[in-house]
């Protein structure tokens, strides 16, 4: 399958659709916070996006992300990949970095739930338990999905997590949409196509939907797989925002497949990916489009200097 590269047009060029103003200009008012806390938001976030309705995606400085003034209606975090119990890795302070940032950005810009996008554990069944101790300390409620380093089976899953492999969350008018791609053996799967089929027809009418799988089934990198049966079965439905993936600890951005986002949030845990370990932002706009980044609480790139 070829998939289209993404196209990101400069700010200069939005006419029409934005975030706030009937003249379709970007407002970037300066948010009411304070000068200190502004500049520690922008030297923790990098890979920062602005989706439009339709799916243009326009790539953001950090400095614009915190300056982009828009009452949100909806904010979440995805992570994924934490690996809880991977030798040679520091697993449980991978945990508690995620769980202080998270629940510090919360107290700074309030966060409606949480999805946690796979790879929660390194392959061992009985390592969920003290990974969920470390979950059940996030601030607000949590999805998880199955990822194939999570290697139990989908009914043995469903019983730990009390949410089944494949799950829809209703939120007012928004569906979420998680799915497995994995099974107990952690071979890489495409979704369950019926079943995903079935969930995006009954939420048609929905304003938004959000699609969470851990493997991307496109070839974008070594580690993907290639379902173009995936795609075609999104295509017709227009209220899918974006589609989120976790597994390929090296990407961070975004990617359009038929004016549909694709969202990769690096990696929280793990003995490889970005050189950073940090969670997605997703901020949700009145207008259906949506500003997202990647928060990097351990700041080690990105910085910046005032």
């Amino acid at each position: 399958m070829e998939v289209p590269k993404p196209q990101y047009p400069s700010i200069s060029t939005l006419q029409h659709q934005s975030t706030s103003g009937e003249d379709g200009n970007i407002n970037t008012q300066t948010p009411q916070r304070s000068n200190t806390s502004r500049r520690d938001f922008i030297k923790k976030i990098s890979a920062a996006s602005l989706v439009l309705l339709g799916g243009k995606v326009i790539n953001l400085l950090p400095s614009q992300a915190a300056a982009l003034s828009a009452k949100t209606s909806l904010r979440f975090v995805v992570a994924s990949d934490g690996h809880y119990g991977q030798a040679d890795t520091t697993f449980d302070q991978y945990y508690e970095t995620l769980i202080k940032h998270v629940t510090d950005f919360h107290s700074a810009n309030k966060l409606d739930f949480i999805v946690i996008n796979g790879d929660i554990i390194h392959d061992k069944k009985e390592l969920l338990v003290p990974a969920k101790k470390y979950l059940d300390r996030l601030p607000v409620k949590y999805f998880v999905t199955k990822g194939n380093h999570d290697r139990v089976t989908d009914q043995y899953w469903g019983e730990f997590w009390g949410m089944p492999v494949n799950h829809e969350v209703q939120l007012k008018k928004n569906t979420l949409l998680l799915a497995t791609t994995s099974n107990e053996n952690g071979d890489y799967l495409s979704p369950n196509l019926d079943w995903m089929k079935a969930k995006l027809e009954a939420n048609k009418k929905q304003d938004n939907v959000f699609v969470f799988i851990h493997i991307p089934q496109a070839k974008w990198a070594d580690a993907c797989i290639d379902t173009p049966a995936f795609f075609e079965t999104l295509k017709p439905y227009e209220n899918v925002r974006g589609v989120f993936h976790g597994h390929e600890h090296n990407e961070d951005g975004v990617r359009t497949v038929n004016n549909t986002p694709f969202m990769f949030d690096s990696h929280f845990g793990g003995s490889w990916g970005t050189t950073y370990r940090g969670f997605r932002v997703v901020e949700l706009m009145k207008e259906k489009s949506f500003m997202t980044y990647i928060m990097n609480p351990t700041e080690k790139i990105n910085q910046a200097t005032f």
